[in-house]
């Protein structure tokens, strides 16, 4: 994956916005938050609104967009004025964000025998509720290193489609 000098980390939903400032902060990523237009991630998912926001700013280099979302299906079409400016990548970590607790917790074979969403199977197997919550993912991935390896691991046994981009793309 190559990045341009100046980046856009857009994040769908906190657990995201979370992950990526614990792996900025720690220096785990191929980019730094120096890179990062506003030096941190970005909450706008509207393509119309981000190009209104930011790049009217007059950016000579091209932007490289990371989008952190779970839905393949989610568009982001820039106008034709300014698609030559940028480029959009997009961070898949569908199916749900929870899969990194699962992993980090060594269950993933209960899981899959278990037929149950991500989150349910938090919430009633592992009694973790609120595993998407800013203070939950701050304190349980609090060491970094966890959070690798359950990213790694997330990424080993998924069936990941061709072009598309996981949370290990981005590590360091």
């Amino acid at each position: 994956m190559e990045l341009s000098r100046y980046i856009a980390c857009i994040c769908e939903g906190t657990a995201e916005e979370v992950i990526i400032n614990l792996l900025l902060d720690s220096g785990k990523l191929i980019f730094s938050r120096g890179q990062l237009l506003e030096e941190k991630p970005i909450r706008c998912r509207n393509a119309k609104k981000f190009e209104d926001t930011y790049l009217r700013k007059g950016f000579t280099d091209k932007i490289s967009i990371l989008r952190i979302l779970d839905s393949r299906r989610e568009n982001f079409r820039i106008s034709k004025a300014y698609e030559h400016k940028v480029d959009v990548i997009n961070v898949v970590t569908a199916p749900e964000i929870e899969m990194l607790v699962i992993f980090s917790e060594g269950k993933y074979k209960e899981f899959k025998s278990s037929r149950k969403k991500p989150s349910d199977f938090c919430l009633q197997d592992l009694r973790l509720g609120n595993v998407k919550s800013q203070d939950f993912i701050k304190s349980y991935f609090q060491e970094t290193n966890r959070l690798i390896a359950a990213i790694k691991e997330y990424k080993r046994v998924s069936d990941i489609r061709k072009g598309e981009y996981t949370l290990a793309d981005l590590l360091r």
